[in-house]
């Protein structure tokens, strides 16, 4: 097994542990074929999809995309000083290749970033200095909701405003022993009152029975935000399998903060979407006709 160091929070509970570098940056930069090595067995050892992705009908070079990221200053410093257009333009992307700039910031992100972390940053030992630092931290802020082991909290650093989770992890007695075993802690519910998600079943329900009344029927087309969506609850799902609950929250804050152009990408999705669904509608109808004046 390959050694690991865990990620701790500041209650000294370990988190999902970071793969210690197998090759410094220096040698995965110089050398692509190490780079994909070490790539691969870092979201082997996490447990996330790895693939090349295809732009433009070419699988994309991830060597020269970290090198030319990392060169920068790495992802968030190429996020806050834009210059997504500027990498991209060292590829040999064709004219019809639109957004590539989008789509290359996107492919980094899911599959680059925390390899950065790693072997550029070198966070392991920074990460464990983190968490001792803020064994003694104290704040003052709200609850925002519940679960079965604790509670959505906000709290105000300076002038900034913090969203995590406060674990409390209830024990429990088992038979006439005194030890308190404590209960298994798995996914985040979501408190919301009984009214509301009542609501929302009865609401699941009657979709399903539109759905089901002819499988012949087109499927609906979706929205541009659908289809982000989509995108972003299958990326957090390989990160946090037990936090479902939460990915609708979390989906559309990213959806907020995305530019006018990141967005439109999407809501093109949507209107070509809505192009299929209209198409296929009409030569649903006219189906319909054809079979009904057969009988």
């Amino acid at each position: 097994m390959s050694p690991e160091t865990a990620i701790l929070g500041c209650n000294g509970v370990p988190g999902k542990p970071y793969p210690v570098a197998l090759a410094s940056h220096e040698d995965v930069v110089k050398d692509h074929i190490l780079f994909l090595n070490t790539l691969r067995s870092f979201h082997t050892s996490l447990g996330s999809k790895f693939m090349v992705p295809v732009i433009g009908g070419k699988g994309l070079n991830l060597h020269v995309l970290y090198v030319e990221v990392t060169k920068r200053g790495g992802y968030d410093k190429v996020v806050t000083e834009k210059k997504w257009r500027e990498i991209s333009s060292v590829f040999d992307f064709s004219a019809k290749t639109t957004s590539a700039s989008y789509a290359l910031r996107k492919h980094y992100y899911t599959l680059l970033h925390r390899y950065e972390l790693v072997y550029f940053f070198r966070l392991q030992g920074s990460i464990l200095a983190q968490a001792a630092a803020c064994s003694s931290f104290q704040a003052i802020g709200t609850i925002d909701g519940k679960f079965d082991c604790g509670y959505l909290v906000s709290i105000k650093v300076g002038e900034e405003t913090l969203n995590g989770v406060l674990y409390h992890i209830p024990s429990c007695h088992v038979g006439d022993h005194s030890a308190l075993i404590p209960r298994p802690c798995n996914a985040i519910i979501r408190y919301t009152p009984q009214l509301h998600q009542t609501g929302l079943r009865k609401e699941r329900r009657r979709r399903r029975r539109r759905r089901g009344g002819d499988p012949g029927r087109p499927k609906p087309n979706r929205s541009g935000y659908n289809f982000f969506f989509a995108e972003r609850h299958s990326h957090l799902k390989s990160l946090y399998p037990n936090k479902e609950r939460e990915f609708t929250k979390m989906i559309g804050e990213s959806w907020n903060k995305l530019s006018s152009e990141e967005r439109m990408i999407y809501q093109g999705y949507g209107v070509q979407d809505k192009e299929r669904y209209q198409k296929e509608m009409k030569e649903y109808r006219e189906r319909l006709k054809i079979e009904q004046a057969h009988y």
